[in-house]
């Protein structure tokens, strides 16, 4: 490019090349600066082709090898990407630690943890399952004067976003994310199953554990849910907020429509209630009875509803433990739960033994033997598919919510008297007005409460 800005000044007259793959190995680029040159009174002369640009039956023989060498190209290419994918197969990882936070290349070629970034980076995780939105985050990032991964503290919603939904930060590694056109523009898009992606798990030492960064996941996916299609739409929907815990979490016990906070004034005087998003916007068109429900008294009911499960925390952790049975995931080839097999077996248990005590009053009768075959047979089946779930049992989605849940209402204290924020979104999953003087609370976990409102 150098060279054509001094032709465009006058300062070259002739340019001689050794042949036209040298020159460029794309036909439109090729045709396009022979004519910008030519124009110029610039010559091209290649060698190995014996062509000068300034004849007239030049520019024909210079498509025809410009295509040669494309193809030559577009060939290497293939050649690479076959080779890369290959290597993809083969679990062979390429990581780029440029824009990488919390990681360095190790001596093994492998990612190395950053001990000074990597707290940084469970500190956002955690923040961010307390409730903080990505603006916060970056907020407290610039306030403490943290560096990013590129040496400065210019922390913005993409790079915060990145380090969430990055699987690198749980110790897996996902290749082909996007991928590259073609081989002239050089142009790469977002992979979205246009080609094949390839995950290697327990690749490197992660610096999240996989329930953090799948909670991490959980909790965007819940946020993206709960945006309208437009700030006009009355949907019942809303964006996220992390400024009131309750905000996205009361819904009306009549039409299903999210709860919203909102402040009456009258004679100077403030009040703060929650109302039905249908009755604001259409009356009483949808939701005829969605009462109206003072903050002071909603708040207070949810504390005694907290306190009466902490009052008993041991019994409330076995249900949560007893829970388990029905949230398990069904088998991979069934559709029933580790408690629909119990079940199951129980009863051909039961109809194993009155078949047999038939069977035992008709001895000789062959007609029993089928039966019992394929009674065995079922209990079999039943029993091998008990033992997979059994298996898969730690890493389900439904025991990870059990044990947070478990976890959380053993490091909680006993009674809670103030109301927090924070504190409340960590343990309170929704809320229900059912009437004008009862709610129902859902636990993290599963758990419901029923709560009256005090006058």
């Amino acid at each position: 490019m150098r060279m054509i800005k001094a032709c465009k000044h006058g300062k070259i007259n002739l340019i001689l090349t050794k042949s036209i793959s040298r020159f460029s190995r794309n036909t439109v680029d090729c045709l396009h600066y022979i004519r910008l040159l030519k124009s110029w009174g610039v010559a091209v002369i290649f060698e190995k082709e014996n062509i000068n640009t300034m004849q007239e039956d030049s520019e024909f023989l210079i498509t025809l090898h410009g295509a040669f060498a494309q193809q030559e190209v577009e060939s290497i290419s293939a050649n690479v990407r076959w080779g890369v994918q290959q290597s993809m197969k083969e679990g062979k990882t390429r990581i780029q630690y440029k824009k990488l936070y919390g990681y360095c290349r190790g001596a093994d070629d492998k990612p190395e943890i950053i001990p000074e970034q990597a707290e940084i980076v469970r500190e956002i995780y955690a923040r961010y399952l307390a409730g903080a939105s990505l603006r916060q985050i970056q907020t407290w990032l610039k306030d403490s004067g943290i560096m990013n991964a590129l040496g400065n503290g210019d922390w913005t919603h993409a790079s915060i976003k990145g380090i969430f939904t990055s699987e690198k930060y749980c110790g897996d590694v996902l290749m082909q994310k996007t991928y590259t056109t073609d081989c002239i523009t050089h142009k790469a898009v977002k992979n979205n199953g246009e080609r094949p992606m390839y995950l290697v798990q327990n690749n490197h030492s992660p610096i999240v554990d996989r329930a953090t960064y799948d909670a991490v996941q959980a909790e965007m996916a819940r946020r993206v849910a709960l945006r309208s299609p437009s700030k006009n739409a009355a949907t019942g929907q809303s964006c996220y907020t992390s400024k009131y815990a309750l905000s996205d979490r009361v819904y009306c016990g009549e039409c299903g429509t999210r709860y919203k906070r909102t402040t009456w004034a009258k004679n100077g005087k403030k009040r703060v209630v929650w109302r039905c998003v249908s009755r604001l916007d259409y009356g009483t068109k949808y939701c005829h009875n969605s009462p109206t429900v003072d903050e002071n008294r909603l708040q207070a009911a949810i504390l005694a509803a907290l306190n009466s499960a902490m009052s008993e925390k041991r019994i409330l952790i076995n249900q949560i433990a007893g829970a388990m049975e029905i949230e398990l995931l069904p088998a991979l080839d069934s559709a029933m739960s580790l408690a629909d097999i119990t079940r199951r077996l129980l009863e051909l248990e039961q109809e194993f033994q009155t078949l047999l005590a038939k069977a035992a009053g008709d001895f000789g009768d062959e007609s029993y033997t089928e039966r019992f075959r394929t009674l065995a047979e079922e209990m079999a089946n039943l029993k091998e598919k008990r033992k997979g779930i059994e298996a898969h049992r730690a890493g389900s989605e439904a025991d990870h919510r059990i044990k947070q849940a478990v976890k959380m209402m053993e490091s909680s204290s006993s009674k809670i008297t103030v109301w927090e924020e924070s504190t409340i979104r960590q343990l309170v999953d929704w809320v229900k007005i059912l009437s004008a003087e009862e709610i129902l609370v859902c636990l993290h976990g599963g758990i419901e409460i029923k709560q009256r409102m005090e006058q």
